[in-house]
């Protein structure tokens, strides 16, 4: 097997006759370096803009159109790539809205890189990397990296209901905790901060050698108080907010989240990151909703050797975790289902790894036919439909 021994900085022969001028933008807090290949120049260009500035953005663009409309006597359309990271999607709105800007959102983490040494990494070397595979996408090869669908503004502000109580629910249990910590220090065991009457409970404490609970100790716990309850008022303001964003839903219309509800062992925290998080788009098969998961199964074949590896877990990992906590709850409030049926025969024979193994699967089964329940009409068999 002969090797190539050239050094890092040595470039090979690009097709560059694709008829659009190529831009990758690194982006970070301070600068952009934007990295182009036009139509008539063998060499990338690089240049840097300030973070924020899409009119000196569009100004590089533009002269970049420019220079090769001289050296080739027409004026090109600009194709850019950027990775999906902290900007969000923002900027890939504003380039799409020009007609003359064709954009792409990419995830990095599908890019190939080599592997053979310690890799180095600057911006130059990412936003070189990040044009070759662009041209090569552009160029039709297949499997060369995965675009991002960016959604809609209003997919992506409906995502914010679900993830914000997440994010309030960790704190809450943080701060539960955190008091629980403090009081079994101190030899108390039976304390639920949770409870309504906790500021009473509070003041009846005694501790396990029989002492009132210590003064600074007992302002700690108050103002950990505060906090819990101000995540409790918040909680209830979010789940106000999901709430009535379901009974905004049209009856004459499609109303997946309602839909979603009238299982039964979906309640409404399940149907709105189920719909939030996946099932309001479009898919073309079953296989392609389970490699959005995460769900899709990786094999690992090499001559005789052909084995599963597991799911992939490279897809949204929120709507992973929440199907996996629904296949086990699917099992016990829809005993008479299919799928119910079909994840007790196949662990009928199995141990406890079995079961962990069926579960997920059952979770990829449960997902597919929730798509097709929501998108299609299509009931799951023997499920139980909520009375009205």
């Amino acid at each position: 097997m002969l090797l190539n021994t050239d050094g890092p900085n040595t470039q090979a022969a690009i097709r560059t006759n694709l008829g659009a001028v190529f831009v990758s933008l690194e982006l970070s807090k301070s600068t952009w370096l934007v990295t182009s290949m036009s139509p008539g120049s063998e060499k990338m260009s690089f240049h840097s803009v300030k973070g924020g500035d899409i009119a000196g953005l569009f100004a590089r663009f533009e002269a970049l159109r420019q220079k090769a409309q001289v050296r080739q006597g027409k004026l090109y359309p600009v194709v850019v790539i950027q990775e999906a990271g902290l900007d969000g999607f923002w900027i890939e709105r504003v380039l799409a809205a020009e007609s003359w800007i064709e954009s792409y959102v990419v995830d990095a983490a599908s890019i190939a890189v080599p592997r053979k040494r310690r890799r180095a990494k600057t911006d130059r070397i990412d936003g070189e990397t990040l044009i070759r595979t662009l041209m090569a996408y552009k160029r039709g090869e297949p499997r060369v990296c995965s675009m991002v669908k960016v959604p809609s503004l209003e997919a992506e502000d409906r995502l914010r209901i679900s993830r914000e109580r997440k994010a309030l629910v960790a704190e809450r249990i943080a701060h539960n905790n955190r008091i629980k910590g403090l009081l079994f220090n101190q030899g108390i065991r039976d304390y639920e901060p949770l409870c309504r009457d906790r500021r009473k409970r509070l003041e009846e404490l005694r501790t396990g050698d029989g002492r009132p609970l210590s003064h600074h100790l007992k302002a700690q716990i108050v103002r950990e108080l505060d906090r819990l309850e101000l995540l409790l008022g918040q909680i209830k303001a979010v789940e106000a907010e999901r709430d009535a964003l379901i009974a905004e839903e049209k009856p004459d219309q499609t109303a997946p989240m309602t839909a979603l509800l009238a299982l039964k062992g979906i309640g409404a925290e399940f149907a709105a990151i189920l719909y939030a998080e996946g099932l309001f788009q479009q898919f073309g098969n079953r296989r392609q909703i389970a490699a959005y998961a995460g769900l899709a199964p990786s094999p690992w074949q090499s001559g005789t050797i052909n084995q599963e590896q597991g799911v992939s877990k490279a897809g949204n990992p929120r709507l992973r975790t929440t199907m996996i906590q629904l296949a086990w709850l699917w099992l016990r409030h829809q005993p008479d289902s299919a799928l119910t049926r079909w994840f007790h025969v196949r662990i009928d024979k199995g141990a406890l790894r079995s079961k962990k193994v069926a579960i997920v699967a059952l979770a990829r089964k449960l997902l597919v036919a929730l798509w097709k329940y929501v998108h299609h009409g299509i009931v799951i068999e023997g499920a139980i439909v909520k009375a009205a």
